[in-house]
């Protein structure tokens, strides 16, 4: 039976493969993927650069937002004749919101074999705590004076 003429045919179909094709050619081309996991008191976010020089990655922080950047450069010299190239070059960046539960100032940074590794803690005043409840005294009385 022909697909066009199916009518039980999910009408849906066709925009999913049409969304998954480029949700494909989006994950395969350049970018940092990203992995983040949560360790006890402290998040932890992996993401993937590789064949990027240590001494080209930026990471900041402005109102919560933690932007990465990094470049990738592409081999350079005269003569060179390119016969194949896949790998992306240039500079890519990547943006994380922050919650307000995170030390912000206490955010370490480390880079090994093509994986960048940010260490962001728990903030102290979102930590869960005992509060210890006191038991009150015996109420005090105030006494007025009496006008006569």
């Amino acid at each position: 039976m022909n697909a066009r003429m199916n009518p039980f045919r999910d009408p849906f179909a066709e925009i999913e493969r049409a969304f998954e094709q480029a949700y494909r050619s989006q994950a395969s081309g350049p970018g940092m993927p990203l992995d983040l996991v949560r360790d006890g008191e402290t998040f932890v976010a992996y993401l993937d650069v590789p064949g990027v020089d240590a001494e080209t990655i930026d990471i900041d922080v402005e109102d919560r937002t933690l932007t990465v950047r990094a470049t990738r450069k592409a081999p350079e010299g005269e003569g060179l004749q390119w016969l194949a190239r896949e790998r992306s070059a240039g500079t890519y960046a990547r943006q994380l919101t922050l919650g307000y539960g995170v030390a912000l100032d206490k955010v370490e940074a480390e880079y090994a074999d093509g994986v960048l590794k940010l260490t962001i803690p728990v903030a102290e005043e979102a930590k869960p705590r005992k509060i210890a409840v006191k038991k009150a005294g015996t109420p005090a009385t105030i006494e007025a004076d009496k006008a006569e």
